[in-house]
């Protein structure tokens, strides 16, 4: 494996050195823990939503990391534990994720295959992180089920039968997490073969970088001049995700979760992890259901446009420094829908919502337009 860089082009040597996918490893491992975590949930995993919340969430910061509750067996403590690791393995996750795609779109690197692969990807982690939050069956992942998967009845003629085929019956209930639990556990192998086949496309073309260099020439091995960095950030991320799982388990967790599911109660104010929020925000901001669904799917999907609608006839990405600028634009919009999601639909913050929806979108029309207009006159 080669990191490629270039005496030639002095001014991007740093960044070739910085960009290596230094995202790459912390993915795979946690994607490793996570597997290892799917096989101890599913021989422990409870089978009726009446104990899954003593077994998963329902547990004091004491108890769970200092000393031993009698009250709760030996199964309890080990499925809370593997519970609390899922869950902040999921939050280091989409971290990782974001900033491989967010690199990858700041440099402009899109393979077509790859980047069709890497989305594709991206939206088999969200639907596994969904039907996972379901499952400690608090208020929140009560009442998120609920609201999500009312969604699919917007889909015309046969909405209604999917969603009472997800939910078993005709509410979220006991065979509702029993589906769920099971998608929980079908996905992540999908997730692996689609994992092979985005390393198979990306070792056939080859990773890209801002210089565009790619003769062997401008290149230097992989190890050791690459590795031991990796290997440095690899006991940095270790460490880290030990301490927020031991010592913080609790902490990014939404309150209304420690509180069992009731049907008969709703929560003030219903939100998923941060992780959904900027969609979930435009999935608020259009008043229409079907519209909503529609603008919810396609904030996903529309990544998939960047791989043809972004050509670059200069190998270099320094030569599009309109695309940088608008790309730093994009980034403050998300934030922004992600504040707004996270908040209550009250105005202003409903006006600005749909503002910076109509802008999210219109932003991945002007990307493409910016480069063929540096490419013409630069």
């Amino acid at each position: 494996m080669y990191v490629k860089i270039s005496t030639y082009y002095p001014s991007l040597i740093e960044n070739c050195k910085r960009f290596p996918n230094w995202s790459t490893i912390p993915i795979k491992f946690i994607l490793h823990v996570k597997f290892r975590i799917l096989i101890s949930i599913m021989f422990s995993y409870p089978n009726h939503n009446s104990i899954i919340f003593s077994n998963t969430l329902f547990r004091s910061y004491y108890n769970c990391l200092w000393y031993s509750n009698l009250h709760f067996t030996k199964r309890q403590h080990s499925m809370s534990y593997t519970c609390i690791t899922c869950k902040r393995g999921i939050n280091l996750l989409y971290l990782f994720m974001s900033s491989r795609w967010s690199s990858n779109m700041f440099w402009i690197l899109h393979i077509l295959f790859t980047w069709t692969t890497g989305v594709v990807l991206l939206l088999l982690v969200m639907m596994t992180a969904f039907v996972g939050y379901v499952l400690p069956w608090g208020q929140m992942s009560f009442w998120g089920a609920t609201v999500i998967t009312n969604l699919v009845s917007a889909v015309p003629y046969m909405g209604t039968m999917i969603v009472q085929w997800l939910w078993g019956g005709f509410a979220v209930d006991n065979a509702t997490l029993t589906r769920f639990f099971s998608f929980h556990f079908i996905l992540p192998f999908i997730i692996a073969a689609m994992v092979i086949l985005h390393l198979l496309f990306l070792h056939q073309t080859g990773s890209n970088n801002p210089a565009g260099m790619s003769k062997n020439l401008d290149k230097v091995s992989f190890h050791p001049f690459f590795s031991v960095k990796d290997s440095m950030g690899f006991i940095m991320l270790i460490s880290f995700y030990m301490f927020i799982s031991l010592m913080l388990p609790y902490d990014l967790g939404d309150s209304e979760n420690f509180i069992f599911a009731n049907p008969l109660v709703t929560p003030i104010h219903i939100k998923p992890e941060w992780y959904f929020l900027f969609a979930y925000a435009i999935l608020r901001s259009i008043p229409n259901k079907l519209g909503g669904v529609i603008a919810l799917i396609m904030s996903i999907l529309i990544l998939l446009t960047l791989s043809f609608s972004v050509k670059r006839n200069i190998l270099s990405s320094a030569a599009y420094p309109m695309n940088k600028v608008l790309f730093w634009f994009l980034v403050m919009t998300v934030f922004i829908l992600t504040w707004i999601g996270a908040s209550p639909v009250e105005p202003p913050l409903e006006g600005i919502g749909q503002i910076f929806t109509v802008l999210y979108f219109l932003l991945y029309l002007f990307i493409p337009l910016a480069s063929t207009y540096m490419d013409k006159y630069s």
